[in-house]
């Protein structure tokens, strides 16, 4: 006899998104209010159902939800690990796959909606699903990575001097950067341009500005060394 057909149950496919900026405060994460059940009004990351003929994978899926939920484009995205379990969302068994955004300082009017909350990463308030957890293995990807490559520059703008490199790099890694490591490393990536012409700072020893090159925007790159800390 035939054996009956069996019913999977429904799985929940979702992606959500770490976004992180840099400000005076340290490292910023996006959070938004839940505007629907469950935990409708609590603070949670921007992320949604992934939509099968919209998405050409999960990370069409993850710009997307950056672009509805945030307004912003991230000039760096990349996959952060996948989280499953019968347990995670009360909707019943769900399948979420986490990407880490990085943007630039911004202005109060420039990008995103008043609706994104920007909260330090160590400061956290209560978060749904496993979020929290979520933030956490995130920032320790950002900081482990920072270590061996190009990552913070995708927390500056345009525009920048060493000195301010090497200060967002201090802000990343949660510590003091050597500064004769640091400018072996920045020589080692090979990621820089100088902007010829455009200095910042006094006429005895003006700082020369320096942007990414074109064929590192949106990538990284990489050492073999791990940068040395504290001067």
């Amino acid at each position: 006899m035939p054996h009956p057909p069996v019913h999977s149950p429904t799985i929940l496919c979702t992606v959500d998104v770490v976004l992180l900026t840099l400000t005076a405060d340290g490292l910023q994460v996006a959070l938004l209010v839940r505007d629907r059940a469950p935990h409708a009004g609590a603070l949670a990351l921007p992320g949604g159902f992934v939509r099968p003929t919209e998405d050409s994978g999960t990370r069409d899926a993850a710009a997307r939800m950056l672009r509805e939920k945030t307004g912003l484009h991230s000039p760096y995205l990349e996959q952060l690990a996948t989280f499953s379990g019968p347990d995670r969302d009360p909707r019943g068994w769900s399948v979420s796959v986490v990407y880490y955004a990085l943007v630039p300082p911004m202005a109060p009017d420039d990008g995103a909606p008043a609706a994104v909350e920007w909260h330090p990463v160590d400061r956290l308030p209560p978060l749904p699903f496993d979020h929290a957890e979520i933030v956490r293995q995130a920032l320790a990807r950002v900081r482990s990575k920072s270590q061996y490559s190009s990552l913070p520059v995708h927390l500056c703008g345009e525009r920048f001097t060493l000195p301010q490199l090497k200060l967002v790099y201090e802000a990343v890694l949660g510590e003091r950067v050597n500064q004769v490591s640091f400018r072996r490393r920045m020589d080692e990536l090979g990621m820089l341009e100088p902007m010829v012409g455009e200095t910042v700072g006094g006429a005895h020893r003006p700082a020369q500005v320096w942007r990414v090159k074109e064929a590192f925007r949106g990538e990284l790159s990489l050492s073999e060394r791990v940068l040395a800390g504290r001067d």
